[in-house]
């Protein structure tokens, strides 16, 4: 693949410095201009270990596939060890007037183990009123419990972590009930069964805390054969997020409303990099979505742009394996770039977002990930980004592959849903 090289990014689109979603004393240090983006050259997606290149479906599916995976197994995110789950499931509640009539609401416990006491996920699942047969559905992880997507007061509080959120006035680690409908306008639940989806959703730290505590915690505890150190490729958060992913997606399996073979993986930010994950590990989702990713989500590590390695691996430590941590200020000695981790999509369909006022996300790195993972998408015979030429704001290009940046910050707004749900309708249907 040509040299990268930061002259080429010149001409892209300016967009405004901002803080947003980042720890302000690494923010203020970061780079934002494009004239100081390093050289780099991005590794070859259709080239093998051993030097062959790939020009068929079967050659990726049979040994590159594999290759890139192991290659962010070991040097990103880590492999979380093997473990033995019993999967159970239990309906906590069950309504069809909620979302004003229009959706049928389900509350279920999922059990991991025999044991009622055990590590479990608990799941919020909305499908149309009226529906026939089985619809397709968003699955996603939410950063505040469950409660926290509509002000029901009829709706579960987390009995997990919380992370304290002094401005909702809480000044402790546990759920209250001023988290009621805090996430709302991050899901756009009305327009979602109106569309004809289900969506389905679940706390992120019902699966592991979001803290640096030696994963003492969560799933982690369950799967883990040792108290000790990680060793250097073993999986941290991220992993374990969308390990949760795929048990949900095992339940839907045997669900009687969502079709489970038509199941879009959607993530916002950190869970933007967990649901790109997610969806590399498990092929059985239909659709990958990220909104707003960012550094080790869909955004090019090696432009050292916005939020970088050293940055997220120094504040968030136990989101990605130890290895990840030789990159620290050192990402032109990465074996991949996250164009890789976009590929490992293909041939689903795949939509990376950005905002434009996200510059710790790098917006243009984000594009240029997705953009730099067409190749494998030609192969399969898909369609590809039609240009390496961002689009203009608010104008979403769609093909097998789609991208758009938004006015605005970081996070998900109905205008991002809409989208998404365009894109569905394209491939879902």
């Amino acid at each position: 693949m040509a040299n990268l090289a930061s002259g080429i990014y010149a001409a892209g689109l300016a967009v405004l410095a901002t803080l947003a979603g980042s720890p302000v004393g690494f923010a203020q240090e970061a780079n934002y201009d494009e004239a100081k983006v390093p050289k780099f050259r991005l590794p070859d997606l259709l080239k093998t270990e051993s030097g062959e290149q790939v020009t068929t479906p079967e050659q990726w599916v049979g040994q590159r596939r594999a290759e890139v995976l192991g290659l962010f197994e070991e040097h990103v995110f880590g492999k979380l060890p093997e473990g033995d789950f019993q999967l159970r499931t239990r309906v906590r509640s069950d309504v069809r007037d909620a979302i004003g009539g229009l959706a049928h609401r389900r509350e279920v416990t999922v059990f991991l183990t025999a044991d009622d006491d055990g590590p479990k996920l608990e799941l919020l699942i909305y499908t149309p009123v009226g529906g026939t047969g089985k619809v397709p559905a968003f699955l996603g992880l939410n950063f505040n419990g469950n409660q926290a997507i509509e002000a029901d007061p009829r709706l579960h509080l987390t009995e997990s972590w919380v992370r304290n959120n002094r401005e909702l006035g809480i000044e402790n680690n546990r759920a209250s009930e001023a988290t009621r409908g805090s996430e709302a306008s991050r899901w756009a639940v009305e327009k979602i069964v109106k569309a004809g989806y289900g969506l389905v959703t679940l706390y992120y730290g019902d699966i592991d805390p979001d803290f640096d505590d030696g994963f003492k915690n969560g799933i982690h505890a369950f799967l883990r054969k040792s108290a000790g150190p990680r060793t250097g490729n073993e999986g941290g958060s991220i992993s374990a997020w969308a390990w949760g992913l795929s048990r949900v997606l095992d339940v839907l399996q045997t669900d009687s409303e969502i079709d489970a073979s038509r199941v879009a993986v959607f993530g916002h930010s950190r869970l933007g990099k967990t649901s790109l994950w997610a969806g590399a590990m498990d092929e059985r989702f239909a659709m990958v979505i990220a909104n707003n990713s960012g550094c080790g989500g869909a955004a090019l590590s090696k432009r050292a742009f916005g939020e970088t390695v050293g940055r997220i691996n120094r504040v968030f430590p136990h989101w990605f394996c130890v290895n990840h941590s030789k990159y620290n200020e050192n990402e032109q000695a990465l074996p991949l770039d996250h164009h890789m981790l976009v590929a490992l999509a293909a041939p689903r369909p795949v939509y990376v977002t950005s905002a434009v006022e996200d510059e710790w996300a790098d917006p243009r790195g984000e594009f240029l990930g997705l953009y730099y993972a067409g190749p494998v998408y030609t192969l399969f015979g898909r369609e590809p980004l039609p240009s390496d030429v961002m689009p203009e704001l608010n104008q979403p290009v769609m093909t097998d592959m789609a991208y758009h940046i938004r006015t605005g910050k970081h996070d998900v707004t109905d205008y991002d849903w809409e989208q998404f749900l365009k894109f569905a309708d394209k491939h879902l249907r």
